[in-house]
């Protein structure tokens, strides 16, 4: 059976956001990526076992989409980091979405900071729906409820505790949002938009 493989990631040195933390949450992405690998496998293993097994493989398929999508939302997230820090483009196709979308981008981006500070664990995720060409901010609930049907992930902002305790306290996580933006690479994100408008 093929199997996902596990992404490498040139993260420069980031502001507010340290070393060891990165080093940390990408043993939590590798994690992610072993364990759908091995549900899968199960799954695959079981299946040949007839009626049997139904029960176990409908609990195995309902944890894939947990450890499938923390696979999926980590490599959306290291990603942004790659290539060191760019402010956005103000004549990209983005900018100009977002500024039609909310009014404005410091609109936008206040929103989705409102939003990154929910209660509890969860993604806070700027979507594009390309059947309607709009921006959606939506919050997903650990790592699979809430994504909406049919939206791809343009910008992903993992508000677990586990990608910020080590420099900043819960009370204090507006820091990390912060340090976030400061490290962002938007041409990364401009460029998903481009590519998913591209089909």
């Amino acid at each position: 059976m093929k199997k996902y493989e596990e992404k490498n990631f040139e993260i420069p040195e980031l502001s507010g956001i340290s070393e060891k933390t990165i080093e940390e949450h990408l043993k939590l992405y590798s994690g992610y990526v072993k364990h759908t690998n091995l549900i899968l496998e199960k799954i695959q293993e079981l299946g040949q076992g007839g009626e049997e097994n139904s029960y176990l493989i409908g609990e195995l398929r309902r944890r894939l989409g947990f450890e499938f999508d923390g696979m999926r939302n980590h490599e959306y997230y290291f990603s942004q980091f790659e290539g060191s820090a760019q402010d956005p483009d103000e004549k990209s196709a983005f900018v100009e979405l977002i500024k039609e979308e909310f009014g404005g981008f410091e609109k936008w981006m206040e929103e989705f900071r409102q939003l990154a500070t929910t209660r509890g664990i969860g993604w806070a995720m700027l979507m594009y729906d390309v059947q309607n060409n709009r921006a959606v901010n939506v919050w997903v609930d650990e790592q699979q409820m809430g994504h909406l049907l049919g939206l791809q992930p343009l910008l992903a902002l993992d508000m677990w505790e586990h990608s910020f305790m080590l420099d900043y306290s819960p009370s204090d996580k507006k820091k990390y949002i912060d340090a976030f933006f400061q490290n962002l690479n938007w041409g990364v994100i401009e460029a998903r938009m481009d590519e998913i408008r591209q089909g």
